[in-house]
C-alpha cells in the first residue's frame, strides 16, 4: 500500500466526524489540502487529504515538493471536482 492509498480522500463523501490525514493523527479536520497527480488525474481532478491545524504544514510540503499540491481550503468549503 503507498503513502497516496494509505492519506487520499479517495473521492469519497466526508463523514460528519473527520480526522486528519496524516497517519496516526486523530485530531479533527479544520482543512481540505487538495492536489492531484498530473501523471493519471485530469487537470480538474482534485484529490482531498484532510489536515488539523497541526499537520497542514506537513501535508502541503510533502505534496509540494513533489510538484502535487493545488490549493488549500477550509474545512467547510464545498468539494467539486475530486
Amino acid at each position: 500500500m503507498s503513502i497516496f492509498d494509505q492519506l487520499s480522500g479517495g473521492g469519497q463523501p466526508m463523514p460528519a466526524e473527520t480526522m486528519c490525514s496524516r497517519k496516526g493523527c486523530r485530531a479533527a479536520a479544520a482543512w481540505q489540502v487538495r492536489w492531484n497527480n498530473p501523471k493519471i488525474h485530469t487537470p480538474e481532478r482534485r484529490k482531498i487529504w484532510l489536515a488539523c491545524e497541526d499537520h497542514r504544514g506537513w501535508l502541503e510540503d510533502y505534496l509540494k515538493l513533489r510538484g502535487l499540491w493545488r490549493d488549500t481550503q477550509p474545512l467547510d468549503t464545498p468539494v467539486e471536482g475530486s
